[in-house]
């Protein structure tokens, strides 16, 4: 049974090394000439670092990541709202969480696909795909090769998913009104020793701090925009003065020392949670089907349970696919939409630019026992995993 990928991002290559742990004959095609650097970083939450666990590169994820404790949530003037006790959601799922470097997770993967000698193809481009049988697919690349497969598995992403159109008909992510500009930070200063997330609350307005280690951070600082613009790199640091300058110190350290060519401005999109995933012997995995906002702290994770789950699904005797694609839909639909919805309710609220609004958000932060979130969100996030 072959098996083609598209997509060499987390998805991708997190499902080709649990199918091919399992024994399938698996092959990935990547659009772009290597592996993309998109996106600054990632926490890994414990439901993340149980697949990981499973994939076999757990142990060296940790040699190279951040363990944070907790993470705090502040208004804009640096007033405590809460802390989530990430230790306490980490002892009630079993499991770490580990911040990282997307770059650094991606290298992580990428050796270990290496390791078991998985085909990756770079400047492959799908441009088209053909189902001649309910048993065979037909993919068609922009380099004008051609080649057939017994399953393909769509995981290129949210914004331009040829896969996604091929099962759907249509592939219109969301905008959702607020940007990202995203960057890495490095000191030479130990000043993240306290290993604990930062997370800032403006009106309309966003700036989260994530150590990977004593000196170095990855952030994100993000605005209500009810309308795309265009971007112009050189305004990125002009534009993030004039919003946070006020902002509480290592803010403006931060904006000021990250070099120029390391932060990204992001129109964040999402998916409308759709019921089919899949057509023919065509499968959407990762962000093609299920798009999270960064705001769930879960898009990643769900990519990775995603793997997870569809390498625990697919059997090599497998017969009917399309059991097997029915089978793991109803396995992650309903709780990728939950966190989809969650996603965008946190977002409702963060960039929400009333003054009125953001401050009775922020009381009530302060009146929220924390330590029960973290049940809550320990249960949502261990359901249908372990």
């Amino acid at each position: 049974m072959k098996i083609s990928i598209i997509g060499a991002g987390i998805t991708g290559l997190s499902t080709a090394i649990l199918l091919k742990i399992k024994g399938f004959d698996v092959c990935v095609y990547e659009r772009n000439s290597k592996i993309s650097d998109i996106g600054a970083g990632i926490v890994c939450w414990p439901n993340a670092c149980f697949v990981l666990e499973k994939m076999g590169v757990l142990s060296e994820l940790k040699k190279i990541a951040y363990k944070p404790k907790y993470m705090k949530r502040l208004s804009k003037e640096g007033e405590l709202l809460g802390i989530i006790p990430i230790l306490k959601l980490n002892e009630l799922m079993n499991y770490p969480s580990y911040s990282i470097l997307r770059k650094d997770l991606m290298k992580v993967l990428l050796i270990q696909a290496e390791k078991l000698k998985i085909n990756i193809l770079y400047n492959y481009n799908l441009t088209k795909l053909a189902s001649s049988s309910k048993k065979s697919t037909s993919l068609y690349f922009e380099n004008g090769s051609c080649f057939k497969s017994d399953i393909v598995l769509g995981a290129d992403g949210r914004m331009n998913s040829t896969v996604r159109t091929y099962v759907c008909g249509q592939n219109s992510p969301v905008y959702q009104g607020f940007i990202n500009w995203i960057g890495t930070f490095e000191s030479k200063e130990k000043i993240f020793s306290k290993n604990e997330i930062s997370d800032y609350w403006g009106i309309g307005e966003r700036f989260g701090i994530v150590p990977v280690s004593e000196t170095k951070a990855y952030w994100a600082g993000a605005i209500y925009q009810k309308k795309i613009a265009d971007n112009n790199e050189n305004l990125y640091k002009f534009e993030l003065n004039k919003i946070f300058r006020f902002w509480p110190n290592p803010i403006g350290k931060i904006i000021k020392d990250t070099p120029l060519k390391s932060i990204k401005k992001i129109y964040i999109h999402d998916h409308d949670p759709i019921q089919t995933w899949h057509k023919n012997n065509v499968l959407l995995i990762g962000d093609a089907s299920h798009a999270a906002l960064p705001t769930s702290g879960q898009g990643a994770c769900q990519a990775l349970e995603d793997a997870w789950h569809l390498s625990q699904c697919l059997k090599i005797d497998s017969v009917d696919i399309k059991i097997v694609f029915q089978n793991f839909t109803l396995k992650r639909l309903k709780k990728t939409s939950i966190i989809n919805k969650i996603g965008r309710n946190i977002a409702a609220d963060l960039f929400n630019d009333s003054k009125v609004f953001c401050k009775n958000r922020n009381t009530e932060a302060q009146g929220i026992n924390y330590e029960a979130l973290a049940y809550s969100m320990a249960r949502t996030w261990r359901s249908d995993l372990y």
